[in-house]
């Protein structure tokens, strides 16, 4: 049975990668990450309730208004962190912005444990947790630099040379200067594209960030759990916050035009595990409060960070998921590699 659970916690650290990849077919159907946020958000928090009502917890929620309001704020990770990885698996891939969340969990986890905040028992800094982080620091580097244009899934057929025929005055360039000889005239390399106007750093920091709120976000619904005793319940309101969260902010910026609207049509012809965002995030939040107080939250994160960076990797060499195709290099291999160790170490030490 013990052995069912460390697979369990595998599996749904693999959910992760898989939850950030459907979900950009979520936001191609509709047309702007924000909408396609609180669509998932949605889907999430109506799973989570339909669970607590055959689970027969639903009736802890009238405990939440005598909570403390802080326990309740939980859920506004969650639009961040689903978001972020809209942006960022088609910019990134998924090796490198998993990577990137796996950085800010690390970091924000150790700061939470060695200073004792939001109700975590303090833990002194030791040779192994420090390695670990090093170790973390070094695989992501790794990663980033190691980044390659995406391949996609068929290239198509060059563009034809163009032929330029006849004398030019002058010898203008990749034109003969005298004769009536045919020049090939190849096509310039194309540009760079920028990833959008916050540059790679941005994105970057982005995604650091966005994976440090997640161990926040569990410290906080750690807190509400031990306020309404029902695991399933705690994650049904943590998602209510969530999806009421992202659903403000997409008005707002509907209301000052910073976002198309949301359209609903394309979602008839949206392939059928585009939908599974959702219920990928239900069964990662409710696994992980089922297994934690089973297997131990260090083994918890450990299993599934490790499962979270394996599935990105297979995804990004396959080009699973209608994602570009990013082979894993030596170099990525190598940062994978010490991502999963370091993290190891950070958890288990």
């Amino acid at each position: 049975m013990h052995v069912l659970f460390l697979a369990s916690a595998l599996l749904v650290g693999c959910l992760l990668a898989v939850q950030a990849s459907v979900n950009l077919q979520l936001n191609k159907a509709v047309g702007t990450p924000y909408g396609a946020s609180t669509l998932q958000l949605s889907v999430a928090t109506a799973l989570l309730a339909l669970l607590a009502v055959a689970a027969g917890a639903i009736g802890a929620v009238r405990l939440a208004p005598g909570v403390p309001f802080w326990h309740l704020l939980g859920g506004l990770a969650s639009p961040l962190y689903i978001t972020s990885g809209i942006l960022l698996f088609p910019r990134l891939g998924a090796l490198a912005a998993a990577g990137l969340f796996v950085t800010g969990q690390m970091f924000a986890s150790l700061g939470l444990d060695l200073f004792g905040l939001l109700g975590i028992a303090r833990k002194p800094l030791s040779a192994g947790i420090a390695l670990g982080a090093l170790a973390v620091l070094a695989g992501i580097t790794v990663i980033i630099r190691g980044q390659r244009p995406a391949l996609p899934a068929q290239s198509p057929p060059p563009p034809a040379p163009r032929v330029t025929a006849g004398p030019a005055p002058g010898g203008a360039a990749g034109v003969p200067a005298r004769g009536g000889t045919a020049t090939v005239t190849a096509p310039a390399p194309a540009a760079v594209r920028r990833t959008g106007n916050l540059g790679q750093t941005g994105w970057i920091l982005l995604g650091i960030v966005a994976g440090a709120v997640l161990p926040v976000q569990g410290a906080v619904n750690a807190a509400l759990r031990e306020d309404i005793h029902q695991p399933v319940t705690t994650a049904m309101i943590s998602f209510a916050v969530a999806t009421i969260t992202i659903a403000v902010v997409l008005a707002v910026l509907l209301a000052t035009r910073r976002t198309p609207r949301p359209r609903f049509a394309p979602l008839r012809t949206m392939p059928w595990w585009g939908w599974l965002g959702g219920a990928c995030a239900a069964a990662y939040v409710t696994a992980t409060f089922t297994l934690i107080p089973t297997i131990g939250a260090a083994t918890t994160v450990a299993l599934t960070v490790t499962g979270q960076q394996v599935a990105s990797a297979v995804i990004d060499n396959y080009g699973l998921l209608r994602l570009p195709r990013r082979p894993l290099t030596t170099p990525r291999l190598s940062g994978l590699a010490l991502l999963i160790a370091g993290s190891v170490l950070v958890q288990l030490t």
